[in-house]
Parts: C-alpha cells; structure tokens; sequence
C-alpha cells in the first residue's frame, strides 16, 4: 500500500512539474520503466483531473453540498483558540480541506467538500472512528463547498 501511495504521489509531482515546464530528473514521468514490480491503479477520474491540470483547463466552482462539522462554540476567546488549535491538529490527521468559520456569535470547524450527503455520512463514520473523543460535536451540515469543475 505504501508502495501506490508512493507512486500516486511521485505522479502527482511529475504532473506538478510538466505544468510548470520545468521536470526534475527524479520526477521523470518514465520513472515507473525503472520500477518492474509496481501496479498502478487509478480511478478514470484521476486521469481527467491530471489532463486538466496539465493544460489549465480545471476551474473550482462553488456550489451546494455538505460538510462534516466537528467544533461550534460561542465562548469568544476560548472558542476561536480551540477552533484554530483544531484546525492545525487536523490539517495533519485527515485527508480533508480543514475550514475554520467565523458565523458569529460562533467559531465552527468543518471538514471537507461533500456533494451527497450519504458520502459526508461515510466519511463522519470515519472520522469518529478515528477520533471518538469528537463524536459529540461532530455533525453533518449543508453548506457551500468548493469542487473543480
């Protein structure tokens, strides 16, 4: 497993490179020749986003969706430390866009860009998994989210 994610990252930087018309030797996109054992598996989609991005044709649109909510208080100072403090624990923990908002009388954390509500519900399962000391304050909520169209 570590291997793909290796790999998928390794890809990920060529793509990064040959945007900016400049592809490090290590980074080379034939990289892979030299790997005999490597299976890579992507998803059809992963392909379309790469191509996008290698000729600037992506954009991020904003449109309706869902969040998982993990922190909302209104205590003022203790809440926008707690919310920061957060936002900084998790940015390394999950692998999701980490929102810090500021609606006030409240400081809110909320994680992701979810177009369905059943995908939010399977990631919350997830993430209370992992941190079961935040299930209480961890909700689904509606909000706008960014996606690439």
């Amino acid at each position: 497993m570590k291997q793909k994610i290796l790999i998928l990252f390794v890809m990920l930087m060529s793509v990064t490179a040959w945007a900016e018309d400049s592809i490090p030797m290590a980074l080379h996109p034939n990289i892979l020749d030299s790997m005999p054992n490597v299976e890579v598996i992507q998803d059809s989609a992963v392909g379309v986003l790469l191509n996008a991005a290698m000729h600037g044709k992506y954009e991020w649109v904003e449109m309706d969706g869902y969040r998982v909510q993990i922190y909302s208080s209104n205590q003022q100072q203790a809440a926008k430390t707690k919310a920061l403090d957060l936002e900084s624990e998790m940015k390394d923990k999950v692998n999701q866009t980490v929102y810090v908002l500021y609606m006030p009388p409240f400081w809110k954390v909320r994680l992701g860009d979810f177009r369905t509500y059943d995908d939010a519900k399977e990631y919350k399962k997830q993430f209370v998994q992992q941190f079961p000391e935040l299930m209480g304050d961890t909700y689904i909520v509606r909000d706008k989210i960014q996606v690439l169209k």
